[in-house]
């Protein structure tokens, strides 16, 4: 299980730094991503991707629960108040609840890819003045290690704070 650290840079050439220090701690270069104002970040640095930039897992998350409830309740109506001469199975319940998770995933992760990440909020100012968000996916038994090299080598690096979850997937 993985925790992302959230420092906050003043600069481009802060954050290359900071990437080879992560390097050389051992961290990949795939769990490590950089935010900053459009156009501004060179192509040695990896960008954050719309995993990161976006409320896409969240949109995800939500169609899914909230199709599923739909679906279950369209499918109990169904089998409770059938057409006239069709006998509905209790299966019409899982399969509409199933067919109702997958387009709410659908829909709201569609919807979710448009809407900033609500999680980075508390960074757009700073990125506005030209900083650079580093975000970095690191095992929960080096947290505290990350954290202190980053506090020793990098005094400009400000600690942003720690990630409840990482998604499996990004």
């Amino acid at each position: 299980m993985r925790k992302r650290l959230y420092f906050m840079l003043p600069d481009v050439q802060s954050a290359r730094r900071m990437l080879d220090e992560m390097l050389l701690a051992r961290i990949e270069e795939s769990h490590i991503h950089f935010l900053a104002n459009r156009g501004t970040l060179p192509q040695d640095l990896p960008e954050a991707s719309v995993l990161q930039k976006t409320d896409l897992v969240h949109g995800a998350e939500t169609g899914l629960v909230i199709g599923a409830g739909i679906g279950a309740v369209a499918g109990i109506l169904a089998v409770l108040l059938p057409p006239e001469g069709v006998s509905l199975k209790l299966v019409t319940i899982l399969a509409t609840a199933l067919f109702g998770a997958a387009f709410g995933v659908w829909i709201s992760s569609m919807v979710g890819t448009q809407i900033p990440n609500s999680r980075l909020r508390g960074f757009e100012a700073d990125i506005k003045r030209g900083g650079v968000l580093m975000m970095v996916d690191v095992p929960l038994s080096r947290i505290e290690a990350i954290r202190d090299l980053a506090a020793r080598r990098h005094p400009e690096a400000v600690s942003r704070g720690i990630e409840p979850t990482i998604p499996a997937f990004p």
